[in-house]
């Protein structure tokens, strides 16, 4: 598989490692971490036992094989989720490609020194909702919306949004009574403060001299796209149809 800036890096395709069990332990688990007492999360918050969880987290990080997500969306566009399994420096990165662009456009890094958050509320739902089920990748609109959820930050997101991401959790096989707390933890989860979202009315293009207000702005100061150049130097057709695939440029 091969992914720009990823050159000669192990990547495999890592779809199959959905149906395992375990895997959404090992992959959301460490996000429940709260200060609450008695509250420490566990594998089984996701309808799984420690064994499978541990199994599904050695696969996650096997440093000779690193798995990689894709969530194929319109227009050709493709958001990628990327197990970063080096030795010295391991991470998870969420990316967006296209087979035109020269390069991928940095969504959020999960590390040590992560930067995010990278998609807004309404963006991770259209994303989720909205696939191209003629690329490879996940097809499952709840799967989608769980495997991007960590690059979410949106302190304008609807008051419903923890009865969607519980429902998404049930659907994968959480336990019904247990998904809405688990639901509420994602949300409020320890990585970066939540921000807010605009469309600014003058943001520079990536690549272009003309403003374009379809790209949306986060104001977090570690977000990859306070900047508001998701991609860079891709042209204004493209970034428009980048917008379309977003939802957030009308159709």
């Amino acid at each position: 598989m091969l992914i720009d800036g990823y050159d000669g890096e192990p990547l495999v395709a890592g779809e199959d490692l959905l149906a395992r069990p375990g895997f959404w332990a090992a992959y959301l688990l460490w996000m429940c971490e709260s200060d609450e007492e008695n509250g420490e999360p566990s594998a089984e918050w996701f309808g799984a036992d420690a064994a499978d969880a541990g199994a599904a987290y050695q696969e996650l990080t096997d440093d000779g094989a690193w798995p990689v997500f894709r969530v194929p969306f319109g227009s050709g566009h493709t958001a990628v989720v990327v197990s970063r399994n080096l030795a010295d420096d391991s991470g998870t990165d969420y990316v967006v490609t296209h087979p035109e662009w020269r390069r991928h456009g940095h969504l959020a890094t999960l590390d040590g020194h992560q930067a995010g958050p990278g998609l807004s509320w309404s963006e991770l739902v259209h994303i989720a909702n909205t696939p191209d089920r003629g690329a490879p990748g996940v097809h499952d609109p709840r799967a989608r919306l769980l495997l991007l959820l960590p690059a979410l930050g949106d302190e304008d997101a609807p008051a419903d949004a923890a009865d969607v991401i519980a429902e998404a959790l049930v659907r994968v096989g959480a336990p019904a009574g247990k998904a809405p707390r688990v639901a509420a933890r994602l949300l409020d989860h320890p990585l970066w403060e939540a921000a807010r979202w605009s469309a600014p009315g003058a943001s520079p293009l990536s690549g272009g001299e003309q403003p374009f207000a379809g790209i949306l702005h986060c104001d977090g100061p570690y977000s990859p796209r306070c900047g508001m150049q998701l991609a860079r130097g891709i042209t204004p057709e493209q970034t428009e149809r980048l917008a379309h695939a977003l939802g957030t440029l009308p159709a």
